[in-house]
């Protein structure tokens, strides 16, 4: 099995910020390479109007509750974060974590967060073409911040569309995520590794991450060979971390 990075994943749903403090805690004592929220207003599941917590706010804690993970949104809803402001917040906690943040982005899907939060939610096509409009800006603006980010912030971006999404990864990003099954994402790997060719990328300056649940711990070997350099282990509460140390004991071996 080759070598690969691990993550975590918390929902900050039905939980409390005392319970995310601890789990965030322990994983990066036990090493975990990267540590992640998503960044919603509401929960994706369970009960709809339970607790829920926003994402950056909460990665400001996480900066300086943490020494040693790397750590940011799976992913930012692009179209209701101002990306200028989005790249001095990233600017900002990175200064906070000593140089560790990565800021993930995506077109966001969640309806909901648009609508109740008051933003445009448009079509898939409009948030595309603000997705694309952002990571310009983002660009630009980390290079106009005073005092800089302590180091290149990485940018990651989240989907799998290959028309659009992953031509603006081939184009702007340094790390990219999707979901399994594996069989899909190496089709996605090569769609990727296509636009590099088009776009003149190098594609291994793109790290590639997957998110895996607990229950696809069978597809692990699947997706690696799919190219999969980054294991992502999404948990919801109660935060068991078992599983975490399971899949760094596979990782070390």
């Amino acid at each position: 099995m080759p070598r690969f990075k691990v993550g975590l994943q918390l929902h900050p749903q039905h939980t409390s910020v005392e319970a995310l403090r601890e789990a965030w805690k322990r994983a990066d004592e036990l090493g975990v390479d990267s540590l992640w929220l998503w960044d919603h207003f509401f929960p994706l599941y369970g009960d709809r109007n339970g607790a829920h917590f926003e994402c950056y706010t909460l990665l400001a804690a996480m900066a300086v509750d943490t020494s040693r993970a790397q750590l940011g949104a799976m992913v930012t809803g692009g179209g209701y974060r101002n990306p200028d402001l989005l790249a001095d917040m990233a600017r900002t906690i990175d200064q906070l974590s000593g140089g560790r943040f990565i800021l993930g982005i995506g077109a966001g899907w969640f309806e909901r967060d648009y609508r109740e939060y008051g933003y445009d939610f448009g079509t898939r096509g409009s948030r595309l073409k603000l997705l694309e409009e952002s990571l310009g800006r983002i660009k630009r603006r980390l290079g106009k911040l005073n005092p800089p980010p302590i180091g290149r912030i990485p940018i990651l971006i989240g989907g799998g569309g290959e028309k659009i999404t992953l031509r603006l990864t081939a184009q702007y990003a340094d790390m990219w995520n999707t979901f399994p099954p594996a069989s899909v994402y190496a089709h996605k790997v090569t769609v990727l590794r296509d636009w590099c060719a088009k776009l003149g990328r190098n594609p291994a300056d793109i790290e590639l991450t997957i998110e895996v649940r607990p229950d696809q711990f069978g597809e692990l070997d699947d997706c690696l060979e799919a190219g999969a350099q980054h294991l992502i282990l999404e948990v919801g509460q109660p935060f068991d971390l078992k599983p975490l140390e399971r899949l760094l004991g596979i990782a070390r071996k």
